[in-house]
């Protein structure tokens, strides 16, 4: 098992800034895969940004790209979400999951793909 525990929302004016942090604990050995997601009032759940622990790949959603950027502190066990330049339309639920088992497919993992979530936390930007 492995537990997920998300922080650093809040609300900000468009442009503003924040990092989000998701630091993992249990089993964290076996995660290969992290990402953030989120989900706005009335809206289906996106993908934001994701990475693969322990190497380079990230992935980025074409809304966020050149303004968020996903980092890893293996050290840690905790992989954050930079956020930069936001907007109102940026207003959702943040969420952190973690892939356990491998992945051999060539696409990214959905939010389907990932076995352990977070409680979230809130971003609000106000224009």
């Amino acid at each position: 098992q492995v537990q997920l525990v998300e922080s650093g929302g809040g609300s900000v004016q468009a442009g503003g800034s924040l990092r989000l942090s998701c630091a993992a604990s249990g089993y964290t050995s076996e995660v290969n895969y992290m990402g953030w997601f989120r989900q706005a009032p009335g809206k289906y759940r996106e993908a934001v940004a994701a990475a693969y622990i322990g190497g380079i790949s990230t992935y980025y959603a074409d809304s966020v790209k050149g303004r968020f950027t996903i980092s890893q502190d293996n050290a840690k066990n905790t992989v954050y979400l930079q956020m930069n330049s936001l907007k109102p339309e940026d207003t959702a639920m943040y969420y952190c999951a973690a892939r356990s088992q491998e992945w051999v497919s060539l696409r990214w993992p959905q939010d389907y793909d990932y076995d352990y979530w977070g409680q979230g936390t809130q971003v609000t930007v106000s224009s």
